[in-house]
């Protein structure tokens, strides 16, 4: 063989190898889909209360709104939001209490469903009336878990280490809900949560200004009041 042609051989073999390792590898890794789960409740469980002061907008067809809205969270599981427009009027309020959603009477409600509520707020809690149907490795490198609220529906949670970082709810085989978070290491909550309510059109958006431990929360704080 030519000095010519073994350049030309090693040059190509070099080629193959480099785009053969660029290619995304399926992580084969053995998933305990249930231990996963249990890591990331805990890890994103709250601990103290909170009061929480964020940005945010509203999008659909016909409707634009924005303001600043407060989030107030205690352990185990209570969380309450109410949204301000920009002249200081209340435009719809809610609390959760685990999975119980409370909205009072007469009151907007275009904020999602206690699942994706919680995960708004970084916390990972799905409902109880949700079967874990096991999980698996994504080429990115994002844990996948897979949740049937019904026969005819799953809810995808993508985690990275125990993170949440999105949620998918598919209703036969096609995207419904979507909710993206955006979380820096070291902080406790999202700097900015999206969430998609695609048979509304309806995209939510929080983004988080200041976060302040705080005392205890009145218990009427849980019943809120149009």
């Amino acid at each position: 063989m030519s000095t010519l042609w073994a350049l030309l051989l090693v040059a190509a073999f070099g080629v193959t190898s480099a785009c053969a390792s660029s290619e995304p590898v399926e992580d084969a890794r053995p998933m305990d889909a249930g231990q996963l789960a249990q890591n990331a409740q805990r890890a994103s469980a709250l601990d103290v209360p909170y009061r929480l002061v964020f940005a945010w907008s509203l999008n659909e067809p016909g409707m634009r709104l924005q303001g600043q809205g407060v989030a107030r969270v205690e352990p185990p599981y209570r969380a309450r939001l109410d949204l301000f427009a920009r002249n200081g009027e209340r435009i719809t309020s809610a609390a959760l209490v685990d999975g119980d959603l409370r909205v009072p009477e007469g009151m907007p409600g275009f904020l999602p469903q206690s699942t994706f509520f919680w995960g708004s707020l970084g916390v990972f809690r799905p409902h109880r009336s949700m079967g874990l149907a096991g999980g698996s490795w994504r080429r990115d490198g994002l844990a996948e878990l897979r949740y049937l609220p019904t026969e005819s529906s799953e809810l995808l949670v993508r985690l990275a280490g125990s993170r949440v970082q999105e949620m998918v709810r598919r209703s036969n085989g096609r995207a419904v809900e979507e909710l993206r978070l955006d979380m820096v290491d070291g902080e406790r909550f999202p700097r900015e949560a999206t969430y998609r309510d695609l048979s509304q059109t309806r995209e939510l958006r929080l983004t988080l200004e200041s976060v302040e431990h705080v005392e205890s929360y009145p218990s009427d704080t849980w019943t809120p009041r149009r």
